[in-house]
Order: C-alpha cells, then sequence, then structure tokens
C-alpha cells in the first residue's frame, strides 16, 4: 500500500477558554506579516508592542467571547472539517490520507502539527489554507510559519515534500458551495426576490493592497461565481454589496459593514443577507459580529439581517477541499 500523503488544514486559531484570550492576543499582535513596523528585525519591539496591545485590548475582547459562550468555536470546527475530509478522500481508496490542524495563534501550532506529522511518517504534505482568498496577513503568514517549522529542527527526520494550496477563491466547488448557503438564507426572507446581498469580508490595511496584494479582487471573483449561479437558478439579479468587517480605524478598507448596513436602510430596504465571504467556519466574527452586533444595529434601523449559514462541515465545502487535495496531488505526481 502506498504511503498516506498527508494534508495540514491552515487557519488563524481562537482562543479555547476566556485565560486564553490575552496571550491569543499576543500571539496574534507579535507576528511580522500581521503589524508591519518600520524596520525589520526589531523583535523586542514587536514583542513589547504586541503585550501593550493584547493587555489593553484582553478585556474588551473577552466580553465578546464571553457572548459566544466562553471560547471560539473555531478549533473544534477546524478538526471536524480535517475528520470529514479525511474520511472524503479516503472513499476511493487509491491514495491514503492523513489530514491535520495548525492554527496560526492557538493550539494545535504549526510546530505541534508538525510533530505530529513527523511521527506518522509523513514525507509529502498539502498545506490546504482556509482561507479562500489570498493575503499575506492570514494564508501568507500561516505558510511562511509551516516552511520555518518544516526548516527547522529536529534534524534527522527525512525532508518533507510540500505543496500548497494558497487560495481557492474561485474553485467552482467551493463557489457551489458558498451560492448553497446565499440560497438557504434567502429562504428565510419574507421577500427572497428583492432581498440585497450584503457580503461581509474581513478587514484589510490598505498598505497591504498598496503592496499589490490580490486579496479585494479574489472577493470580486467569489462574489462573481456565486452571483452568477444565482442569476442561473433564479434568472433575477439581486442587488448585491462588498463591506468589511473587524477593520481598525482609517488605514483599512472600506466600506465598514455598519456603513453598507446604514445604506440599505436609507434606501428603503426591510431584509437584507449578510454572507461572510472571507470565513469558512463560524467563529467571533460570525457569531459576535455579524449575529449580535451588526443584527442589533439593523434592527435599531428596521432592517433585518439573515446570515448565510458558515460552510463548516457542509458536504458541499468538504467535496470542494477534497477536489482542491486531489487536483494538488495529482498536478504534483
Amino acid at each position: 500500500m502506498p504511503a498516506s500523503v498527508g494534508v495540514v488544514l491552515l487557519n488563524m486559531g481562537g482562543p479555547d477558554s476566556l485565560e486564553a484570550v490575552e496571550p491569543f492576543l499576543r500571539n496574534l499582535f507579535r507576528d511580522p506579516d500581521i503589524i508591519r513596523l518600520p524596520l525589520k528585525g526589531l523583535w523586542l519591539g514587536q514583542e513589547l508592542l504586541a503585550r501593550r496591545i493584547s493587555r489593553r485590548r484582553s478585556q474588551i475582547v473577552r466580553g465578546y467571547y464571553e457572548r459566544i459562550g466562553g471560547r471560539s468555536p473555531i478549533g473544534e470546527i477546524t478538526r471536524a472539517q480535517a475528520q470529514a475530509l479525511e474520511e472524503q478522500l479516503n472513499r476511493t481508496g487509491e491514495q491514503p490520507f492523513r489530514c491535520y490542524v495548525a492554527m496560526r495563534y492557538w493550539h494545535p501550532f504549526t510546530k505541534e502539527a508538525l510533530d505530529e506529522i513527523r511521527r506518522d511518517g509523513i514525507t509529502r504534505l498539502v498545506a490546504l489554507s482556509l482561507y479562500p482568498h489570498y493575503t499575506s496577513a492570514t494564508t501568507g503568514s500561516s505558510l511562511h510559519e509551516l516552511r520555518r517549522c518544516i526548516a527547522g529542527p529536529p534534524p534527522g527526520l527525512g525532508a518533507i515534500e510540500l505543496l500548497e494550496i494558497d487560495r481557492f477563491y474561485d474553485h467552482p466547488r467551493y463557489l457551489d458551495a458558498l451560492t448553497a448557503t446565499v440560497e438557504a438564507a434567502l429562504g428565510r426572507a419574507r421577500d427572497p426576490e428583492t432581498a440585497p446581498i450584503l457580503f461581509s469580508a474581513h478587514g484589510l490595511p490598505k498598505s497591504f493592497l498598496r503592496a499589490g496584494e490580490p486579496y479585494v479582487d479574489h472577493l470580486h471573483g467569489t462574489i462573481a461565481g456565486v452571483m452568477m449561479r444565482l442569476a442561473a437558478k433564479t434568472g433575477r439579479v439581486h442587488p448585491w454589496r462588498l463591506a468589511y468587517q473587524s477593520r481598525v480605524g482609517d488605514g483599512w478598507i472600506g466600506p465598514g459593514t455598519e456603513v453598507a448596513i446604514g445604506e440599505l436602510a436609507n434606501e428603503g430596504y426591510r431584509e437584507a443577507i449578510a454572507v461572510p465571504i472571507s470565513f469558512v467556519s463560524d467563529h467571533i466574527e460570525t457569531l459576535y459580529e455579524i449575529d449580535q452586533l451588526f443584527a442589533g444595529l439593523a434592527r435599531q434601523k428596521d432592517l433585518t439581517l439573515y446570515r448565510a449559514p458558515a460552510l463548516n462541515t457542509s458536504p458541499l465545502f468538504i467535496d470542494a477541499l477534497a477536489a482542491l487535495v486531489r487536483g494538488r496531488v495529482e498536478r504534483s505526481a
């Protein structure tokens, strides 16, 4: 029987308790791919800045996590995605696969995942980013960390051939899966024929776009694929717009999701579909920001917000991930 191919799912992770919120934030803000200091190599400055920001932010962010059960579900969901993907990949029996989870800022960290991968004797590894749209702040950071860990100690355990999947914003099966979530939300609306679709993406500093990041282009590619599929099924062209959540100040791309909600209400809409386009699993951005913060803001403006369900372990999404992995392995043969 041929040796197993490893598949490691890359995601950012999230605190698994309220006590983990501050160290999670510290790990996030000490990442030079996220916080870019003017001079590279200033590790001490990065560390001090991360500690200062995480201490200041942790009490506020703890309150958000308290409202969604005291922890992030992203770890549990990502492990379920890995298990479902492994089962799907192994249904054919032609090539055995083993799936793993590597989180960037909380357990299981990349090194912890790689230790397990090495113990299992994996020498061929597919790195599958769970961020559909590429930016160096998410996929780039996760891949950088994985490459560093593979190149570092322990020595003598054999080389690992790394195959990378760093984007899938326009993959047909992913677009099918995302479109199905939009249809599910439209099915809850009183008037699905006229309800506008609000795609809500994670914010990004404008400086990343000036450096040539393709993130916004990828978002528009996904939206075009979803809207084309909806139009083919319904015969209608739904109004839509793109906005950004989790923004930090005016230096980030916009408009903010809260601004877009106000605009929709002012235009006379009384219901809208919110699609968390950047996120493939539920976490604080869906369960708190959209479901509580933005839904509450919309109610104040006499607007009902219906959120498209997160992809999580939907069979269509797992099928899309399996197609991505199989395609990458076949191309490397």
